[in-house]
């Protein structure tokens, strides 16, 4: 295929690129510095210069707290962005695949949210991304697949895996442990998305690694893998952050991927063996023999 990646210099288009690279795609990777998806006339020259087969859109304002104080910007970038992408993919004859998030349900099912659950997002950044599903399935209905996934990280970019690695070696840490999800890597979820794109697919999808876990957990886990003591870390509660965080998190981002399931797709890795997966390669990017040689 001919894919066109929005976000190409974020984590997760870092990996779409690979990934498509790998499986022999012509990739055309537009960063933020060659593409702002808010610009409509910009996106639509864009797309119709290229002509892919597909189109990843993986740019977002991702900064959770700062959409709060500024939403028209928020859904600038991730409801309006969304649909001019969307109008783009649609005048190529390309199929898209747009990135969703937890963050448009409130957090607080009792049990895995699955796609047909009614959103409920208590966050600007939640429900401008939810405007931007909404755009995205009206704009380019039957030719379009959205994916709603969480806690992402990987070996590329800046996230939670490798804040947690820079730390390690403080006498203490605090993180919640009353926020649960499902850890997912840009690796895993790069190779799903890629295959609603080559199928296709259209419709809202849920995909995240599978297993879940605490934030405090999490870096439990992470400590551990890296050879340092996950004692050092301790559990607090949300409301015990100092200082609060301006938006509020979903206390409960577990997503159950029905409709991946029963189309009989392969079963997204455990976040456990890719988690592990992620710090050995990190860890060894950053070992001394490799800043020495």
């Amino acid at each position: 295929m001919r894919v066109l990646i929005t976000g190409a210099g974020g984590q997760l288009g870092t990996d779409l690129s690979i990934h498509c690279g790998a499986e022999g795609d012509e990739v055309v990777a537009l960063g933020r510095d060659r593409l702002d998806i808010a610009d409509r006339s910009a996106v639509l020259d864009a797309v119709a210069a290229h002509a892919p087969d597909a189109v990843f859109n993986a740019a977002a304002w991702t900064a959770v707290d700062d959409c709060e104080s500024d939403p028209e910007r928020a859904f600038a970038a991730n409801a309006l962005g969304a649909r001019w992408v969307a109008e783009a993919a649609g005048r190529a004859g390309a199929h898209l695949v747009h990135v969703s998030t937890d963050y448009v349900f409130d957090g607080t099912k009792d049990g895995a949210y699955n796609e047909w659950d009614t959103p409920a997002p208590r966050s600007v950044y939640g429900a401008s991304k939810l405007a931007g599903e909404r755009e995205v399935l009206d704009v380019a209905s039957g030719r379009a697949a959205v994916v709603r996934t969480a806690w992402v990280m990987g070996v590329h970019g800046k996230n939670m895996l490798k804040t947690v690695l820079s730390l390690r070696d403080r006498e203490h840490l605090a993180f919640v442990d009353d926020q649960r999800g499902s850890p997912t890597f840009t690796a895993d979820l790069a190779v799903g998305m890629r295959r609603l794109a080559a199928d296709r697919m259209a419709g809202m999808y849920h995909l995240t690694n599978r297993g879940s876990t605490s934030w405090y957990g999490l870096v439990r886990e992470i400590l551990e893998m890296a050879g340092a003591d996950p004692g050092i870390v301790s559990p607090i509660s949300t409301d015990q952050l100092d200082p609060p965080r301006p938006a509020p998190r979903p206390a409960n981002s577990v997503l159950d991927d029905i409709a991946w399931r029963s189309a009989q797709l392969p079963a997204m890795p455990l976040y456990r063996d890719s988690l592990r997966s992620a710090v050995d390669a990190l860890m060894d990017r950053h070992s001394p023999d490799k800043e020495t040689s």
